[in-house]
C-alpha cells in the first residue's frame, strides 16, 4: 500500500492540475485539521423555546427548524436571517421537522409531543396551509423521508408504531406496533428513533425503549385492513447489552454505505454493519419460550463481533440524536448532556475534538449537503452555525469516560493555505484556529446565562400530556413553563 500523501504534497497536486477540485476538498473535509478548524460564526435567533429539530435543503440554501414555541421557521442561514415563521398548528413542542424532497422547499412535514403529524405547504407570497394527517395518542418523536420522492414518509410513535403518509391521497396507514423483545412479554416497544437505509429505501430502522435496533423491509409488511403483522428481518444489539433490561436507544443514522448509528441512553454509541447482525427473527416469541431464548442469548453471546464504540459524550438528560460527518461519512457526531458537540473519527473511533455549543445540553448536529457547515441546537434558543476559520473561542470540555479531561490539540504544522471546495465556499485551514482555548462567551450570552431554558427535545422516558413552552412573558401560548420538551 502507497503512503499516504501529505496535506502539502496534495496542495501541490491540486495547484498543477493533477488532482481535481472536488478531490482535494474531500480530502481536506475528511481531515483532523478540518474538524479541528470548525468554529462558531454565527447564531440564528428567532425562536422562543429549545430548538428540538433542524435540517437542511437539498441544495443548502435554507435551514428548517422547529421549537418547543410550535413554530417552525425557515433560514437564509448565510445571512443568518429568517426567511419564513409560522405556527404549524401543533399543540405542544415540535420534535421533528422535514422538507420533503423534490418539492422546492415548499412541502414540510412534522411532528410533536401531542401525537400529530402534520403536513405544511408554503404557498406563493409566504401563505402557509397546514393538514393534519393524524392525530395519535402519544408523542410522535422522528420521522423518515423517501429519497427523491415528494409524496411519501414514515413517522415513529412513542405508542409503538410505525405509519406510513402519502401526500397525494392524504391518507395515513398505521404499518405495525412494535413488540417488545422475549425480555419483556406482552410489551410493546416505544419508538424514539426511524432512519432509511440510503442502498435500500424499502428497508428502514427502528429503535426505541429497548436495547434492540430492528430492520424492517416494506416489501415483507403485510397490512390487513385495521391490524397488521411484521417482524423484524434483522436486529442489532452489542453482546454485552443483550440481556439488559434498562436500556433505550434515542437516536439513528445511516452512512451512505449502510453502516447504521445507534444511541444508547446510559451508555455509548455505537456503529453496525451486516456482520453484527444477530440473526435470530424469533426473538419476539411467546412467553412459554422465555427461559429457551434467554439461555441462548446467554451461550451465544461472546461469539458475536463488538462494533465500534465511541465513548465520551454523555446522554442521559434528553432524546439526543446522532450524525455522520464529512464527505464519506469519515466522522461521527452527537451533542452531549455537558452542552458540547463530540466529533470522533469513524475509522478507529479517536475522539477527535469537544467543542462547547450550548450552555447546557446539545442534542441536534446536522452536517451541511456540501459538508463543509455545521448546525447546532439544543436547549439554547438560538441556533450555531460552524465554520472553519476564526469565530467565538470555544472551551475545552470533560468527556465523561472515567472523569478524565481530553485535552485536543492539532498535530497539523505547515503554513495557512485558502482552498475552494468546488460548491463556492471557501475554506481557510489555519494551524492557530485548531486548538481550543479560553472559556469566553459573547457578552450576549453572559447577559442571559441566568435564564432558564426549557428542556426541549428533552428526557422522552415519561410521556409528555402537557403543553410545553417557552417561558417568556411576550410568548403567547399554554404551555407549563416547568414542563421540558421531548418528554
Amino acid at each position: 500500500m502507497p503512503p499516504e500523501r501529505t496535506r502539502m504534497e496534495e496542495l501541490w497536486e491540486r495547484e498543477v492540475g493533477s488532482l481535481p477540485p472536488k478531490r482535494f476538498a474531500n480530502s481536506v473535509m475528511a481531515s483532523k485539521e478540518y474538524v479541528q478548524s470548525l468554529n462558531i460564526q454565527k447564531r440564528l435567533r428567532k425562536h422562543r423555546g429549545c430548538v428540538n429539530t433542524i435540517s437542511f435543503s437539498a441544495d443548502g440554501s435554507l435551514l428548517l427548524s422547529g421549537s418547543d414555541d410550535r413554530t417552525l421557521v425557515l433560514w437564509d442561514w448565510q445571512e443568518a436571517a429568517p426567511t419564513l415563521s409560522f405556527h404549524t398548528g401543533h399543540r405542544n413542542n415540535v420534535y421533528h421537522a422535514l422538507f420533503m424532497p423534490v418539492s422546492d422547499d415548499r412541502s414540510i412535514v412534522s411532528c410533536a409531543a401531542d401525537g400529530e403529524v402534520i403536513h405544511s405547504q408554503i404557498e406563493e407570497g409566504g401563505r402557509v396551509i397546514t393538514d393534519k394527517l393524524v392525530e395519535l395518542e402519544f408523542a410522535v418523536h422522528r420521522l423518515a423521508v423517501e429519497p427523491a420522492s415528494p409524496h411519501t414518509f414514515y413517522c415513529c410513535c412513542q405508542d409503538s408504531s410505525v405509519w406510513h403518509f402519502d401526500l397525494r391521497e392524504g391518507n395515513a396507514m398505521e404499518l405495525f406496533k412494535c413488540r417488545a423483545a422475549a425480555y419483556y412479554p406482552g410489551e410493546n416497544t416505544a419508538l424514539y428513533a426511524i432512519a432509511l437505509d440510503p442502498r435500500k429505501p424499502c428497508c428502514f430502522a427502528v429503535a426505541g425503549s429497548d436495547q434492540y435496533v430492528r430492520i424492517y423491509d416494506t416489501r415483507k409488511i403485510f397490512v390487513d385492513g385495521n391490524s397488521s403483522s411484521s417482524r423484524p428481518i434483522e436486529h442489532f444489539c452489542p453482546p454485552h447489552l443483550i440481556a439488559r433490561v434498562e436500556e433505550e436507544i434515542t437516536g439513528l443514522a445511516y452512512s451512505q454505505t449502510s453502516e447504521l448509528l445507534a444511541s444508547y441512553s446510559h451508555d455509548d454509541i455505537y456503529l453496525f454493519s451486516r456482520e453484527h447482525g444477530l440473526h435470530f427473527n424469533n426473538i419476539e416469541v411467546d412467553k412459554r419460550l422465555l427461559k429457551d431464548v434467554t439461555e441462548l442469548s446467554f451461550s451465544f453471546v461472546d461469539k458475536l463481533p463488538i462494533p465500534k464504540t465511541f465513548k465520551g459524550h454523555e446522554n442521559v438528560e434528553t432524546m439526543k440524536g446522532v450524525n455522520f460527518l464529512g464527505p464519506n461519512c469519515d466522522f461521527v457526531t452527537s451533542g452531549s448532556d455537558c452542552g458540547s458537540i463530540f466529533i470522533w473519527r469513524k475509522k478507529d473511533a479517536e475522539l477527535i475534538r469537544a467543542m462547547r455549543g450550548d450552555k447546557r445540553i446539545v442534542n441536534c448536529v446536522e452536517q451541511h449537503p456540501c459538508g463543509i457547515v455545521l448546525a447546532s441546537s439544543g436547549i439554547d434558543k438560538d441556533i450555531k452555525i460552524w465554520e472553519p476559520g476564526e469565530g467565538e473561542n470555544l472551551t475545552i470540555t470533560q468527556a465523561h469516560e472515567d472523569d478524565e479531561d481530553i485535552w485536543i490539540s492539532s498535530d497539523y504544522d505547515s503554513d495557512d493555505f485558502i482552498i475552494s471546495d468546488g460548491f463556492g465556499y471557501v475554506i481557510d485551514l489555519d494551524p492557530a484556529h485548531l486548538y481550543e482555548n479560553g472559556d469566553h462567551e459573547s457578552e450576549e450570552d453572559e447577559d442571559t446565562s441566568s435564564e432558564e431554558h426549557d428542556d426541549g427535545d428533552n428526557s422522552a422516558k415519561e410521556d409528555d400530556d402537557g403543553d410545553n413552552g417557552a417561558e417568556e412573558e411576550d410568548f403567547d401560548g399554554g404551555n407549563s413553563a416547568g414542563d421540558e420538551g421531548d418528554d
